[in-house]
């Protein structure tokens, strides 16, 4: 885990290298500072005619790249850019644009601006539209500019109704914030932390949001025995959840410990060492967290030694596969050697798995590895030859078009794709299954893709950075990190093996309509895609969260986006539907939700992503 980055929010500043130089003392990383002395005020005309002085202090005060590296600017907290008096509302939108500008010309990596009051919760959330407007016109013109919004966890009103129900309304003003934005991807929140939090949901719903700084209080910190700043148990969870998002961290307040704000800072890393270690076969997977990946084309294109060598890695997939196989050898009558067959044998680790299951079962086995990718077909060649596989026949060619007399006991598989079926195993096993004998045992039996409504800025906002509509039609495969799953994953399509109808009237084509029911308020970006897939009997693997094979990672959800996103309410009901097309060249999955608002139908016709035959 990396070194965590704390800086610290000064709301006074008389001397700024003073001011930073203390910092510095203390171990801070950066500091927080207004940019405009906070009892400035600016009249329509900019600065009052009364004040003489300069604005603020001269940027020859700091080298550039101590700007660059070690400062926040601070919007004035006096603004308000939507108050029903003219002459506050001029003055702040002339003093706002001021500051911006120079935070631009400074090169601050960042501005720290103020959500406005919330009112009493009884009451409607204020009107944001003039400050909503003023700060995306910033947004886009400069689009380099980090504008981080502050937002309490609960406000002063709501920590003062003790018998408040429902959810807190800090969410729901910086959602209406950010969507007056247009989901600008530099628009990011700074999480305050309060003395109270609101339900364990609500904090989980942060998760999906572009958090890019926590503020902590010092008054929000307890004293343990020893006399050591601590936080409460609720407020260490959601610090160290918050800590594997690599956010940074910025203390506010006065240092109540004699040793200063030290301890404050050692009592956070040492939050950061309780967080346990990634296991060291999943390490590899941590650069591929919400890096979106277009799905493989099994069929189409040959995969390359490196993918191969990334799926082989996999410390549960291939157990699961020997077992399963091993399960279904002591099923088989005893007498005779069983024939086994493996389609799509990549470099042999199905071979392998069924070779060990063999020996523990103790049964006689013959094996053909059937293959379509030539340069696949050279390692398993060799390694036939290197580990002496005596009952291995390879077979180079498409398992839908290979023919034989042969005829299998076992016909064993690894087609799933992220989503089940998206790696068109049903066409591939339907055109294969004509190998089994009758009664014979495919492996796997069943699998079923799963779907869940998600929040995820992060991910939205990458697959806009193409500016292409039909980016946002095309199904996306991500390790998901930084998202909100926003209600439980549901069963989808279903695909069972052997098919027993004849070949010519299987069909594959499905189409299902999903509801969801919501718990909190949320912006749905779109939808997760999983599958859960029985081997053999009770032997399983699964990427759906709520029966996940621990420690697997061959497989990242699949990510469908919306266009467009959505404001789905407390107890709404998200209906979607979901459809899987083919034609005689290609599959293709098409997706529009219908409630609580209709959104188009994704991808008509396959026209941006579809899956070659």
């Amino acid at each position: 885990m990396e070194k965590l980055v704390i800086g610290f929010e000064a709301h006074v500043v008389p001397d700024l290298n003073d001011t930073l130089d203390e910092a510095k003392r203390h171990h801070f990383d950066f500091i927080a500072v207004p940019l405009v002395h906070p009892r400035l005020r600016q009249d329509v005309e900019g600065v009052s005619s009364s004040r003489l002085a300069p604005l603020t202090r001269s940027d020859l005060l700091l080298p550039s790249t101590t700007w660059t590296s070690c400062v926040i600017g601070k919007l004035s907290p006096w603004l308000n850019l939507d108050s029903p008096c003219e002459r506050v509302r001029l003055a702040s939108l002339s003093t706002f644009k001021k500051e911006l500008s120079l935070a631009t010309h400074l090169g601050l990596p960042a501005v720290l601006a103020n959500i406005p009051i919330i009112p009493h919760p009884q009451e409607e959330l204020p009107t944001i539209t003039n400050y909503a407007g003023a700060l995306h016109q910033s947004l886009v013109d400069c689009s380099y500019l980090q504008i981080w919004v502050r937002v309490p966890l609960m406000s002063v009103t709501e920590l003062l109704e003790e018998d408040l129900e429902g959810e807190s309304c800090q969410w729901h003003l910086w959602n209406r914030l950010r969507s007056q934005c247009n989901h600008l991807r530099n628009l990011s929140v700074a999480l305050e932390l309060t003395e109270n939090l609101p339900s364990d949901e609500e904090l989980l719903r942060w998760r999906g949001e572009p958090i890019k700084a926590v503020i902590i209080p010092t008054v929000i910190f307890l004293t343990n025995k020893k006399g050591y700043p601590v936080l409460s148990q609720k407020h260490q969870s959601f610090v160290k959840n918050l800590i594997q998002y690599k956010v940074q961290f910025m203390l506010k307040g006065r240092a109540r410990h004699t040793s200063g704000f030290l301890p404050y800072l050692q009592y956070l890393d040492h939050l950061r060492t309780q967080i346990p270690p990634i296991p060291e076969e999943e390490r590899f997977s941590i650069p591929y967290n919400d890096y979106l990946q277009v799905p493989l084309q099994p069929l189409m294109d040959n995969l390359e030694s490196q993918t191969y060598e990334t799926f082989e890695k996999d410390p549960v997939k291939y157990r699961q596969y020997e077992l399963a196989i091993e399960a279904a050898l002591l099923d088989l009558p005893a007498e005779g050697p069983v024939t086994l067959m493996v389609v799509g044998a990549g470099r042999g680790p199905l071979v392998r798995a069924a070779l060990r299951a063999s020996e523990t079962a103790k049964r006689d086995l013959r094996v053909f590895a059937v293959e379509k990718n030539p340069n696949a077909i050279i390692t398993l060649k060799n390694t036939v030859i290197s580990e002496r596989w005596l009952n291995v026949t390879v077979i180079q060619g498409d398992m839908r078009s290979w023919k034989t007399d042969e005829r299998a006991d076992i016909l064993v598989s690894e087609l799933l794709g992220s989503f089940g079926d998206n790696e068109l195993s049903p066409e591939c096993l339907d055109g294969a299954q004509e190998f089994l004998k009758p009664g014979g045992i495919s492996i796997p039996s069943e699998y079923t893709s799963y779907l869940a409504p998600i929040m995820s800025s992060k991910l939205w906002n990458d697959v806009r950075v193409f500016n292409d509509l039909k980016k946002f039609e095309t199904a996306y495969v991500v390790k998901m990190h930084n998202y909100y799953q926003i209600a439980e994953a549901k069963a989808c399509f279903k695909f069972s093996h052997p098919n027993p109808l004849p070949r010519e009237k299987i069909d594959n084509r499905r189409y299902l309509s999903l509801n969801f029911q919501t718990k909190i308020a949320a912006t749905l970006h779109g939808f997760a895609g999983y599958f859960h897939a029985t081997l053999y009997k009770t032997i399983c693997i699964s990427i759906v969260p709520q029966t996940f094979s621990d420690g697997m990672f061959s497989w990242f959800p699949l990510y469908f986006p919306l266009a467009t996103p959505m404001l789905v309410n407390k107890n709404d009901t998200i209906q979607t539907a979901f459809w899987r097309c083919l034609s005689p060249t290609k599959v293709w999955y098409e997706w529009s939700v219908v409630k609580p608002n209709m959104t188009q139908i994704h991808n008509a016709n396959g026209h941006s992503y579809w899956i070659g035959l």
